[in-house]
């Protein structure tokens, strides 16, 4: 069918204060002039939406072409996304020059009571790029209560309950809706997230906004949202769910909303893989250089790039031109309306 195959999309870039230029240093981006401190690679959302480069769909936004596709690009697993025109995950590259404001992101339930449409955040980092010594917030320190944790922001001494991880290239870390988390100086990060910019600042180390004022803080939302059992939590530990000849398959995030494996290709393997119309697929090269093909033209992926699978594409291989890891995305199923 024309109007089914591996879908590229043009990034949208983000210009938040504490972005750099390491997208175009180490993966060769172009980028337009100044601070990109996201790209957005794969995205239905209204503050960016991607759009399809080639085919059927060319200039077409993400939005439309689930809008004319339905089911047929994402399947009755997100049905609730698609009555909303919403495409379930955006895929997105943060480089992080200055260090990200303290934050938490609420879950499905507490952003439709008050989040006007958006749904809950839960997300995934996969560690690209890290200086020597970068670190990253994720969770709480040992011992934090809400009590502490209310005393220290009167005190301005939030740090104290903060749980601090070293991080290094593979690294993983899944982050349910509810964990305090910050992404900090030095790291460069694919990000796997529900679609939704539900975020609630906590603590954004004194520094004043591109208008010169300090940016909002949402600290009475994010004590109701916070996980108080997220204590000192570490890198999440991939499990290993497939061997087969040079490849291995690992899972990194388990999750209904975002599930997240990886394939770990030797030199000159082919890895077998299907979208039976039960989900779509984002995948994408973040190390080494792959070819995808199916029944169509096959396509070549390099490090840092992405394909979106659609549910009804049928068989398709992924085939290694040298030591190359490859990310897959997926819903397993979002039975219940998130609205």
């Amino acid at each position: 069918m024309d109007d089914i195959y591996p879908m590229r999309f043009e990034p949208v870039f983000q210009d938040y204060i504490w972005g750099g230029r390491r997208l175009e240093t180490l993966f060769g981006r172009e980028l337009p002039e100044g601070i990109v401190a996201e790209s957005w690679e794969v995205s239905g959302h209204e503050k960016g939406s991607t759009s399809v480069i080639g085919g059927v769909w060319d200039g077409q936004s993400l939005p439309d072409v689930l809008d004319a596709l339905g089911e047929r690009l994402v399947r009755s697993c997100a049905r609730s996304y698609a009555q909303r025109g919403r495409f379930p995950i955006l895929v997105k590259l943060l480089d992080a020059h200055r260090d990200l404001s303290v934050q938490v992101h609420p879950d499905d339930a507490y952003a439709a009571a008050h989040e006007r449409g958006d749904t809950g955040k839960t997300e995934m980092w996969y560690v690209l790029h890290a200086d020597l010594g970068t670190e990253l917030i994720y969770g709480l320190a040992p011992g934090v209560t809400p009590a502490s944790f209310r005393e220290a922001l009167r005190e301005d001494a939030i740090e104290t309950q903060l749980h601090r991880v070293p991080i290094a290239r593979g690294d993983v870390f899944h982050i349910p809706a509810g964990t305090v988390h910050a992404l900090l100086a030095g790291a460069v990060v694919a990000e796997i997230q529900q679609n939704s910019d539900a975020t609630y600042r906590l603590y954004d180390w004194g520094r004043l906004g591109a208008d010169g004022k300090p940016r909002p803080l949402h600290v009475s939302k994010a004590m109701d949202v916070i996980n108080w059992d997220m204590i000192a939590p570490m890198a999440t530990k991939p499990l290993l769910i497939e061997r087969v000849d040079d490849v291995q398959r690992w899972l990194l995030a388990d999750d209904p909303r975002v599930t997240v494996e990886k394939l770990d290709l030797a030199p000159g393997a082919t890895w077998k893989g299907v979208c039976d119309g039960s989900t779509f697929e984002v995948i994408g090269c973040v190390e080494g250089s792959v070819r995808l093909t199916w029944e169509g033209a096959p396509q070549d992926l390099a490090s840092v790039s992405w394909r979106l699978l659609p549910a009804e594409l049928g068989r398709y291989a992924i085939q290694s031109a040298e030591r190359s890891v490859v990310l897959r995305a997926y819903v397993q199923e979002v039975a219940r309306d998130v609205r």
